[in-house]
């Protein structure tokens, strides 16, 4: 069942990307891919080219695929593992919902952080108090590693 349905979804994702994502699997292994995300433009990312670890679980679309950032960003719900506090990848997980669906929700949360589930409550309380240093410390980090 999974790799049947992983299969469809690389498909659709080849035929129908998502705007500044793409995705696909690592070398034969179709239960691990890899995802290059751009920074959203209206976002303190713009430019930056953020890599992105998906893990599928042998029970997927039942169980959500692991997801993580392998590029560092400094943002409220991605800390240094790269662990990503998005709803849909927890308790919202749906079987009716699609890596593309998932990326597109990073995007999103990449343009609108939610500082109130936080993972990095200290850039939580920075984006909620001061949001121009937020704002340049995400575009410094950006710069430095999300850009070649």
């Amino acid at each position: 069942m999974a790799s049947r349905r992983i299969l469809k979804e690389l498909r659709d994702l080849q035929r129908d990307p998502p705007t500044s994502c793409s995705a696909g699997p690592v070398a034969q292994d179709m239960f691990h891919w890899q995802a290059t995300i751009i920074g959203p433009n209206d976002s303190p990312y713009a430019g930056g080219v953020f890599q992105v670890t998906i893990h599928f679980p042998p029970d997927y679309p039942f169980k959500p695929p692991k997801v993580a950032f392998r590029t560092k960003v400094f943002h409220p719900n991605i800390n240094n593992n790269g662990n990503i506090c998005l709803d849909i990848l927890k308790d919202q997980w749906s079987p009716a919902l699609t890596i593309s669906k998932v990326l597109l929700s990073i995007c999103s949360l990449l343009t609108d952080p939610n500082p109130d589930d936080p993972l990095v409550p200290e850039i939580a309380h920075m984006h909620k108090t001061d949001r121009v240093k937020y704002e340049s410390m995400a575009r410094s980090w950006t710069q430095k590693y999300a850009m070649c």
